[in-house]
């Protein structure tokens, strides 16, 4: 196998390279059993425990409260923005939303499908620079729920402090769902697609509390109401057996390196080092306005998309893949989440300073 190289993308991202090496044999055989972990039967004794184990770890490692559900549904991240407001709302409710980003902008065009939907802050016009401070925005004392995207992969920003609401919070986390600690017991629902910070794609983890799984409407099909797979401990069809081992194996792995709190430290350190030569020289500009910064996604731009495009090509020769920016905003963009390493960022910053001094 040549070198690895170091993987920027936003996801599917980089996983833990020990995660990887046991994953490679138990999908051959697992735990010496003479069977694969993908020809397991998701209702044998053997995989119930992989799942019961993956569900314990983020339990543990999020500090979730006992009357919440942990779900691992299907359908991707962009299910849950209408499996929301079809289990939440209905004809005469409200819900408040806040527009960071491209992922939010979905999420309120499917809400407003099943209920009454108000915006209560848009940073569009500003190509979704920026996250709002609590003061700039209202939401409305009949809202349901406040929903908003923690960390905005394609802009490159994030709520350093959860936003503050009277009423439950919604909050997809898919790009920065364990980075950092957050008080679970704050929120509604929490949903994340897994293959960014947690593991591969194909399973969605969704963090709901309890009560909320009575509010589904009796009209609404059985695979889209949550009481239904929380009825049955994610069991109720074959869920991504794979990727749901995979999540613990990486749960396992953040558990080892010392938590969410210190990979919080971590992330945080690898953030800084790399927002420090994007600030060094006028040759790099940063899309996110500084107090909105994300430690997950850092995006950024070069003089020219000709530069932009040359940067991009010469630092993939050096290992570096995977910075190309979005094409709804272009430019270069480094995702460096928890498995992500330093040594990684540090190798960037280094071809940045090189290729600023040679094309500046």
């Amino acid at each position: 196998m040549p070198e690895r190289i170091y993987n920027f993308s936003p996801g599917p991202a980089t996983l833990p390279y020990s995660v990887l090496q046991e994953a490679a044999k138990d999908i051959v055989n697992y735990k010496d059993r003479g069977i694969g972990l993908i020809e397991l039967s998701h209702r044998s004794k053997e995989f119930m425990a992989v799942a019961e184990e993956a569900e314990q770890l983020i339990r543990e490692l999020l500090a979730v409260p006992d009357n919440y559900k942990v779900l691992f549904l299907q359908g991707g991240a962009s299910s849950q923005f209408f499996m929301i407001p079809m289990n939440l709302l209905g004809e005469g409710k409200k819900a408040t939303y806040l527009n960071t980003g491209t992922w939010s902008n979905k999420a309120i065009k499917e809400a407003r499908l099943f209920g009454d939907i108000e915006v209560a802050y848009s940073s569009q016009e500003q190509k979704f620079n920026r996250v709002p401070r609590d003061d700039e925005y209202t939401v409305a004392p009949d809202s349901e729920y406040l929903y908003f995207v923690s960390n905005n992969t394609i802009y490159g920003t994030q709520f350093k402090d959860m936003p503050r609401a009277d009423c439950m919070l919604v909050s997809d986390m898919s790009s920065d769902i364990l980075s950092r600690p957050i008080d679970v017991s704050r929120f509604g629902i929490i949903f994340a697609g897994a293959q960014k910070n947690m593991g591969p794609a194909g399973v969605t983890v969704v963090i709901i509390r309890e009560d909320l799984l009575e509010r589904a409407p009796d009209n609404l099909p059985t695979m889209l109401k949550y009481k239904t797979h929380a009825d049955k401990g994610s069991m109720f069809n074959t869920p991504p057996c794979f990727a749901i081992y995979c999540v613990g194996r990486v749960m396992n792995w953040l558990r080892e390196q010392g938590g969410v709190e210190a990979m919080q430290r971590r992330n945080e350190e690898k953030a800084a080092l790399l927002y420090s030569a994007i600030d060094a020289t006028d040759f790099y500009r940063g899309h996110a306005q500084k107090e909105s910064r994300s430690m997950m996604n850092v995006s950024f731009n070069l003089p020219s998309p000709e530069l932009e495009a040359k940067f991009i090509a010469e630092a993939a020769e050096q290992g570096l893949d995977g910075l190309k920016g979005h094409r709804s905003i272009g430019g270069c963009r480094a995702s460096i989440y928890n498995a992500f390493p330093r040594e990684g960022v540090e190798k960037l910053v280094d071809f940045m300073d090189r290729f600023a001094r040679e094309n500046g």
